[in-house]
C-alpha cells in the first residue's frame, strides 16, 4: 500500500472532486427550478457551499475507505441528491429527464474550463513567473486541473449508466413510452444494489469506460 501516493492523490482531488459534485447537483436543482419545481431552492441547495450537498458516508467515509483499501483501484461515492418533486413540471417525467442530464453536461463544461484555465492561464503564467513561484505552486495547480479534467469526466460518466435512480436512468426514463417508462422505473428502488453489483463485477466498466475515453478524445482536441 502506497500511503503517500495515496495521500497526494487525495490532496490533489479533494478541491476537484468537492467543485464537481456540487455544481453537478446544483444544475439539477437550478434546471428543476427554470422548469418550475422550486424544491430545491426551497430547502436551500441552490448554493455552491459544498457543505450542503455533503454526505458524510457517501461523500468523504465511503471513497476513503474503498481508496485505502484497494490502493486507489475502486472508489466509489455519492452526494446528497437534490430533490425534485416532478409533479410540478408540465411534464414530470421530461421535466425530470432535462433536470438529471444537466448533471453530466456540467461536469464536463467543468473539465473544458479546466483545460481552458491550464493552457490560457496557467501555461503563459509560467514564462513570467519565478521558477520557484511555478514549482511551489504552477506545478500542483496543473496536477489539480488534471485530476478535475479527470474526476469530472468520471463523474459524468459514471452518472449517465441508464440505471435509475441516476441521471441515465432518469433520462430514459423520460424518452421511453409511458407503459415502458412506468415498468422501468420500478427497478429505482434497487437501483444503487444494482449500480454496485455492476462496479463490483466490473459489468460498469463497459459502459462508463467507453463514455469516458469517447469524452477525453473530445476534450483532447480542445
Amino acid at each position: 500500500m502506497d500511503i503517500p501516493a495515496i495521500i497526494q492523490g487525495v490532496a490533489l482531488s479533494a478541491l476537484p472532486v468537492l467543485i464537481a459534485i456540487t455544481f453537478h447537483e446544483v444544475s439539477h436543482g437550478l434546471i428543476a427550478n427554470k422548469l418550475g419545481d422550486p424544491t430545491a431552492k426551497m430547502l436551500g441547495r441552490l448554493t455552491l457551499n459544498p457543505l450542503a450537498h455533503i454526505d458524510i458516508f457517501g461523500t468523504i467515509l465511503m471513497p476513503l475507505i474503498l481508496l485505502v483499501f484497494t490502493n486507489g483501484q475502486f472508489v466509489f461515492g455519492y452526494a446528497k441528491p437534490v430533490p425534485i418533486n416532478p409533479m410540478n413540471f408540465k411534464k414530470p417525467r421530461q421535466g425530470m429527464a432535462i433536470s438529471a442530464v444537466g448533471g453530466p453536461v456540467t461536469n464536463i463544461l467543468l473539465a473544458v474550463a479546466s483545460i481552458v484555465i491550464w493552457k490560457f492561464i496557467v501555461i503563459p503564467a509560467s514564462f513570467f513567473l519565478p521558477e520557484s513561484f511555478a514549482e511551489k505552486v504552477l506545478v500542483p495547480t496543473t496536477l489539480m486541473l488534471g485530476k478535475s479534467v479527470q474526476w469530472n469526466v468520471m463523474l459524468a460518466s459514471f452518472n449517465l449508466i441508464p440505471i435509475p435512480p441516476l441521471d441515465g436512468g432518469r433520462v430514459v426514463v423520460g424518452l421511453l413510452p409511458q407503459q415502458q417508462a412506468m415498468s422501468f422505473s420500478r427497478i429505482e428502488p434497487f437501483g444503487f444494489l444494482i449500480v454496485i453489483l455492476l462496479i463490483a463485477t466490473g459489468i460498469a466498466n463497459y459502459f462508463v469506460m467507453p463514455l469516458v475515453k469517447l469524452f477525453l478524445s473530445i476534450l483532447g482536441m480542445i
